[in-house]
């Protein structure tokens, strides 16, 4: 037996409180409930590890296919979660999809029309009839009125206009709802102006919309650009351009 201030022998492991238990690099495995030490410690804590992987992964979502795989349906041979008949249709959704498409098809940009000749450019001055009448008469106003901020006017009288040549009640409905929300209602930036008699009339009309629905309101938006705009047009640099331009090319020929 060694003593305690004795050093341990080359290749010994130090004993604890003078036992030899440390000689032995392996520990046997727990007994009666004790804790197992070192190296099978570290062994059972992996296994432990393992068993809780091998339960958690086949919980968890696996990403790409599998995903997309679980909310196709078994006609949907992408297996994509985008498939159509996965969709379901929102009425509401359908009513703005048609709108939109009804605000596409409705007041283009700028009017075919073929190039005006002096002579339609000189009738503009005499008649603002004249000028409304001509998809050209049109375009030029509406160009300057684009620069006073006052496009609306025209927007809406054409609006109208287009409502006038429909047939089909349902399409009849929807763009009248869609005149009164861009230019009627005060909450759109771009409401012309109208008086409170017409606006009364609008409202009445609308309970039961038709093509003449906006007729008053029309007839008096185009009084206010024929007394307001108009006089302005004839003396804008737009109009002058157009002419001299016009008068030019036909000096040449």
């Amino acid at each position: 037996m060694r003593m305690a201030d004795e050093q341990p022998a080359l290749g010994e492991e130090p004993s604890f409180n003078g036992c030899d238990q440390g000689k032995d690099s392996q520990l046997s495995p727990a007994i009666d409930g004790e804790t197992p030490m070192g190296s099978e410690r570290m062994e059972m804590r992996k296994r432990q590890m393992s068993v809780h992987q091998d339960t958690v992964s086949p919980a968890q979502p696996q990403q790409g296919v599998g995903n997309r795989g679980s909310n196709a349906c078994c006609f949907c041979w992408c297996c994509c979660c985008s498939c159509s008949c996965l969709t379901v249709r929102n009425p509401e959704d359908e009513r703005r999809r048609t709108s939109n498409e009804i605000r596409g098809d409705g007041i283009p940009n700028w009017e075919e029309s073929p190039t005006p000749t002096l002579e339609d450019v000189s009738s503009w001055g005499q008649s603002f009839d004249k000028l409304m009448n001509t998809p050209a008469g049109r375009n030029a106003f509406r160009e300057f009125l684009r620069t006073e901020f006052s496009e609306e006017n025209m927007l809406f009288w054409m609006a109208c206009e287009d409502l006038k040549n429909e047939a089909n009640k349902n399409v009849i409905e929807e763009k009248a709802r869609l005149i009164y929300e861009d230019y009627i209602s005060i909450l759109s930036p771009k409401e012309v102006s109208l008086d409170s008699r017409v606006r009364e009339v609008i409202n009445r009309n609308m309970l039961e919309t038709s093509q003449h629905t906006f007729d008053d309101a029309q007839l008096q938006i185009y009084t206010l650009m024929h007394r307001d705009s108009y006089p302005r047009f004839m003396n804008s640099v737009i109009y002058k351009n157009l002419v001299k331009s016009l008068s030019e090319n036909t000096n040449d020929s």
